[in-house]
């Protein structure tokens, strides 16, 4: 395993996994020997050496299996078995032989092909998803492996056919048997990816606490939303939000992006794919951080939560002895009921709202309409943009 920066260890991703399995699945179907080690080059240019725990074979298959590490900074993916299941494939069975399942021994395969370079096919098995909805990296009907595992499987298999002077086809089928029951602990089911994991990767490894792979998840529901055709699009940073929009507004909130602490780069992707509006749904422990111009909400950015609040109190004209008592408290749900006895919660939200709203549209454009609801779980709805509302029926119906 690579190391980084202070003996932090870098993972590799399912996609780098499938293709280190089907690599030495090939291997062992073209020469007859196995390989307990292989190593691929990732498209990072770090080489991954892969261990094989699992190595069957028959005449005309073999299937190997490699565990996913997920490095320092692992997720549900780790540990589980990713296996390639490699056989001989002729050119007709991209669409006959290969939706059949069916297998060509290797003496059927080969004489068809001299002269040819090798083509490879790629399928998913058990426990690797495939897709339903559109605005993903595959298309409808597909296995849920990317485009960049699937180049890898492609690269690695056609490296061992060269040298193993094999010019013929290759079927590679991708599978996780715990597969299944991992896919309920990522965002596949919302995605509309049924039946398993999905294969990524588009570095090969795993970088420990990746915002990246954060940010890509928001934008691929953005790209789903936009491709499912709708023009706005609810976002909220946690599920507090989506399910509050759900028990007060009768939300659906498969329609609804969860945005985590991203809310600038989250409107930067709404409005480069071309949302005409985006309304915000949050809790007030987040948006009070957009009221002073934070765009990124994690606490590792700032946490000026009390202090705003305390200012949005004044303005609103509470008592000095009120915002002394918000500026000593720890969380927002507090300082809102101190707001709430002084009699200036209405005022001290809409001056909020008023803030969060000028800093959301100074960030999203003219060509980005945005609308925004505010809430605190003990107090339900703090505060509303005025055509937040309107913008919500609209997402309803859409």
């Amino acid at each position: 395993m690579e190391q980084g920066k202070d003996d932090v260890r870098f993972g590799f991703t399912t996609g780098s996994c499938a293709a280190a399995a089907a690599k030495a699945a090939t291997y062992a179907l073209l020469t007859g020997r196995e390989k307990r080690e292989i190593t691929i080059e990732t498209p990072r240019g770090i080489p991954y050496h892969a261990k094989l725990v699992e190595i069957s074979r028959e005449e005309t298959k073999v299937r190997c299996a490699v565990i996913k590490d997920g490095g320092s900074d692992p997720d549900v993916t780790t540990g589980c078995h990713v296996f390639a299941e490699v056989t001989f494939a002729a050119k007709k069975s991209c669409e006959g032989n290969a939706k059949a399942g069916l297998d060509l021994k290797k003496e059927d395969a080969m004489p068809e092909t001299s002269g040819m370079d090798p083509w490879v096919e790629i399928d998913g098995g058990i426990g690797v998803g495939r897709v339903t909805l559109p605005g993903l990296d595959q298309p409808v009907g597909n296995a849920a492996i990317n485009h960049v595992p699937r180049e890898m499987i492609t690269k690695e298999v056609k490296e061992v056919c060269e040298v193993c002077d094999y010019h013929g086809g290759i079927r590679v089928v991708i599978s996780v048997p715990e597969g299944e029951e991992l896919a309920a602990k990522t965002f596949n089911p919302r995605l509309g990816i049924v039946g398993g994991i999905s294969i990524l990767g588009t570095s090969g490894i795993v970088e420990p606490m990746s915002t990246k792979a954060l940010l890509d998840t928001i934008n691929v529901e953005l790209r789903q939303k936009k491709a499912l055709g709708l023009k706005k699009v609810a976002v909220s940073p946690g599920n507090y939000g989506l399910d509050f929009m759900k028990k007060n507004y009768d939300y659906d909130l498969d329609k609804s992006v969860k945005c985590s602490n991203f809310i600038g780069d989250t409107i930067d992707a709404a409005r480069e794919l071309g949302f005409s509006g985006l309304l915000l749904t949050g809790h007030i422990g987040k948006l009070i951080k957009v009221s002073g111009g934070m765009m990124n909400t994690h606490s590792k950015e700032g946490d000026c939560r009390m202090e705003l609040l305390a200012a949005a109190g004044l303005k609103a004209g509470c008592s000095a002895d009120a915002a002394r008592a918000i500026l000593e408290g720890s969380v927002t749900e507090e300082g809102i009921r101190i707001l709430l006895e002084e009699g200036k919660l209405e005022a001290a939200m809409d001056y909020v709202c008023e803030r969060v709203l000028f800093f959301l549209r100074k960030r999203a454009g003219e060509e980005l309409k945005v609308e925004c609801m505010i809430y605190a779980n003990q107090y339900g709805l703090l505060a509303k943009s005025d055509g937040a509302e309107a913008m919500l029926r609209e997402l309803k119906e859409a």
